[in-house]
């Protein structure tokens, strides 16, 4: 069992019991943590994860709480909150290296400063750099794994530089799930800073116009079939527009489900297997999600 004032002992960060967690994700959705830690800095993550590890106890890290969808019921673990730490970027020997809590957005801006180019295209993911490594995000023809040089991590007890011929990167995924990312190193080819800057402006531009960024969502629900556009097959399917509670398919861009009006975990849960079976019925494709689905007893989408 976690021993709070033990903690307190060696944390100095945050601590909250029983945090609801539609507090802290993109979607707004999400029952109560049991404990909600937010540390101040890599000394006091890692000194956590030490000890829950020691204590056996299960704990999940969070960065801007997108690309999830968590169960009504909550999480019985303990979350650890990069929200508001690690958030340090710095140059060093022409290498751009960023802490795992920095936004995505905020990374973008920093190396556009610098004149650096390659990662603007992900200006508009809202994210964080260490959510964005281990899903391995793309946008319009790059990804976050392009230029990566190495990643420190906490693993298995042990402070590491991993090289990116140690890591694995594939669509929508790598083999940094279960490591503690902390920060990650860029190497960048140099740029015009106006014209990376238009760059950025005209993808976010695109996405604005594209994507239902007043409302509160996970980003695309699904990942792309081989050959195939998954917001666009559920469009062909008649499915934008389609309501469950507070959870409506948007009508802007079929691939994200917003929440309108409280949506519980269980409408998104609804729309997902109504898109899943449409698309395998008429298309004879089978849909894979592409958000984390966290705190359900079981796989909500089996048999669906």
């Amino acid at each position: 069992m976690v021993n709070l004032e033990e903690i307190k002992s060696f944390f100095k960060g945050k601590i909250l019991i029983n945090e609801p967690l539609s507090n802290h994700t993109s979607f707004r959705i999400g029952g109560p943590a049991d404990y909600y830690f937010e540390p101040i800095d890599k000394e006091d993550i890692i000194n956590l994860v030490t000890y829950l590890h020691k204590i056996n106890f299960p704990y999940y890290i969070f960065g801007n709480g997108s690309n999830l969808l968590i169960s009504d019921n909550g999480l019985r673990c303990a979350v650890i909150s990069l929200e508001n730490s690690l958030k340090g970027k710095r140059i060093e020997n022409d290498l751009i290296i960023a802490e795992a809590g920095i936004k995505l957005s905020a990374l973008v801006d920093f190396c556009i400063q610098n004149g650096k180019a390659g990662i603007e295209m992900l200006a508009g993911i809202p994210g964080s750099l260490g959510g964005a490594l281990i899903m391995n995000a793309s946008a319009y023809g790059g990804s976050i794994s392009d230029h990566i040089v190495d990643v420190e991590v906490f693993q298995n007890g042990e402070l590491k530089r991993l090289k990116k011929n140690e890591i694995t990167f594939s669509y929508r995924n790598s083999t940094l799930a279960n490591s503690v990312i902390l920060e990650a190193s860029f190497l960048l080819p140099e740029g015009d800073i106006d014209k990376i800057s238009a760059i950025r402006k005209e993808l976010l531009d695109k996405r604005r116009a594209n994507q239902p960024v007043n409302f509160p969502s996970a980003g695309c629900i699904f990942k792309n079939p081989e050959g195939y556009h998954a917001a666009l097959l559920i469009q062909e399917a008649g499915l934008k527009g389609l309501k469950i509670g507070g959870a409506e398919i948007s009508q802007l861009h079929g691939n994200f489900i917003i929440n309108t009006n409280n949506a519980s975990a269980n409408d998104v849960i609804e729309l997902i297997k109504i898109v899943r079976k449409k698309i395998r019925d008429t298309k004879n494709i089978d849909l894979q999600v592409e958000v984390k689905l966290l705190g359900f007893k079981s796989n909500p989408l089996d048999n669906d």
